[in-house]
């Protein structure tokens, strides 16, 4: 049985002006793993010519051959890890995709979701543009081909002004490579260097895997172009409101990360504090559901008083496949990934640490599991607020009807995963842990409040519990 848990769409990672780019792209790819783990790729360029590799599968697999990296030259490339939120999980979407057109060769890969790409196909398709993919990002191509700017600069502005959502982008030609994130600021996206040579990447822990130093986080709106002459920065779209997305703070990003200018694991650590403040309990023992649940039940420990234990061990070394028995195994998908520890949990009062509860079939298997192995208690508590409306802006997440507090209580959530007591943090609680400020983030899986509005909303939440 799959668990599900909320699904980030891609990583992406660039080098320019370095002898190993293709190398170090693979590199960086392997650090943003955790963003896709559908399909990967990577596209090189020699400064005349444009070379790409990509397959379905882990970076590693994709990638195992060292042979592959002769046909990677260059000092430029550019990649991408993906899992699917716009089009099929299929070979021909997997990116970066790379075409040729009337001005030369250009690759492009994308982090996030265009809200309208619908309808600006139709557009281009009534126009006469054949599509290969089922991707929104192809979309952008199209654009770009169809522009009359002279510049690429101003050919990828007039695209982007043309396309809504959620957007970081890496552009690379035979002489260029060129990044852009869209005026909301969705997804995060850094900038890097290394020696004489420049580094993009989702996340800045990809530039720690290759020893980068991190320069800066790509700002909303802004597009920053790469060539031999050095980088220069552009704003050419219309200037709006930031929205960062704040489930890149609770679930997404990796906690070594630097992203919106916080570093996340001290962030998910203050949800736990806070967590605590507003959800003491008395107990013997505070756990965390690895990995993501750990900094969170850190400080909750902390500020609590009530001490931190690994009840559960998560098992890293699962395939990508297994054979799952049909009746044999109870709770099969949960078991394989967790064993609870007995002797920590056997006769004990016990705060199991979350950081979302989706559907619920997952936070339902753990609780029984963790009973099971003794728990004379166990009390539920997760550091987000209900997750209660689906992201449009590039996360893979259930349609309305399938989401679990969307038309449930707190209470009736609690009898269905059968904890002694169940406490979320609460949104005020969630921004004064990340120390907004004057910053706003997007919030819309929690409160509804989309920052774009997505055409087509879910139908009314019909999912039925009991």
């Amino acid at each position: 049985m799959k668990l599900y848990r909320p699904t980030e769409e891609c990583g992406i990672f660039g080098v320019y002006g370095h002898p190993e780019a293709a190398n170090l792209t693979y590199l960086g790819l392997y650090a943003l793993q955790h963003r896709g783990q559908e399909s990967c790729g990577i596209v090189s360029s020699d400064g005349r010519t444009l070379f790409s590799h990509k397959s379905m599968g882990l970076v590693a697999d994709v990638f195992g051959d060292q042979e592959i990296f002769k046909k990677l030259p260059g000092r430029s490339a550019i990649g991408h890890v993906r899992y699917s939120t716009t089009g099929d999980s299929v070979i021909k979407n997997v990116q970066p995709i790379m075409v040729d057109y009337s001005r030369g060769s250009i690759a492009v890969a994308h982090n996030g979701n265009l809200v309208n790409a619908q309808t600006v196909k139709d557009e281009l398709e009534a126009w006469g543009s054949i599509f290969q993919t089922t991707m929104d990002t192809e979309v952008l191509l199209h654009l770009l081909a169809t522009s009359k700017q002279n510049s690429l600069e101003d050919r990828i502005a007039e695209a982007l002004g043309r396309v809504k959502g959620a957007y970081c982008l890496l552009f690379l030609t035979e002489t260029r490579m060129i990044a852009a994130r869209d005026p909301q600021g969705f997804r995060p996206l850094c900038l890097g260097k290394l020696g004489e040579g420049w580094v993009v990447a989702s996340e800045s822990c990809a530039l720690d895997l290759i020893e980068a130093e991190f320069i800066r986080e790509i700002e909303p709106g802004e597009i920053v172009v790469i060539t031999k002459d050095g980088v220069s920065s552009h704003f050419p779209l219309a200037k709006t409101e930031a929205a960062p997305c704040i489930f890149e703070f609770v679930y997404f990003a990796r906690p070594d990360s630097y992203i919106f200018g916080k570093n996340v694991y001290m962030v998910r650590k203050e949800f736990g504090r806070q967590l605590a403040r507003e959800h003491q309990v008395d107990a013997d023992i505070v756990i965390p559901v690895p990995d993501s649940g750990v900094p969170a039940a850190l400080g909750y420990a902390q500020e609590s008083g009530i001490p931190f234990e690994l009840g559960l061990i998560r098992n890293h070394y699962i395939g990508r496949t297994f054979i799952e028995p049909q009746q044999s195994i109870r709770h099969f998908g949960v078991k394989i990934k967790l064993n609870p520890v007995r002797d920590i949990l056997k006769g004990k009062r016990v705060v199991v640490i979350d950081d979302s509860i989706v559907r619920g079939t997952t936070s339902r298997k753990i609780v029984k599991m963790v009973r099971n192995a003794g728990a004379k208690e166990v009390h539920v508590r997760i550091s987000s607020p209900p997750t209660s409306y689906p992201c449009y802006y590039g996360i893979d997440t259930p349609t309305r009807k399938e989401l679990i507090s969307s038309s449930h209580t707190i209470d009736e959530i609690r009898r269905y995963i059968t904890a002694d007591s169940l406490g979320y943090l609460s949104e005020e609680g969630l921004l004064e842990a990340v120390g907004t400020g004057t910053n706003p983030y997007c919030k819309a899986c929690f409160s509804g409040g989309y920052p774009i509005r997505f055409p087509k909303l879910a139908a009314e939440p019909q999912l039925d519990l009991f």
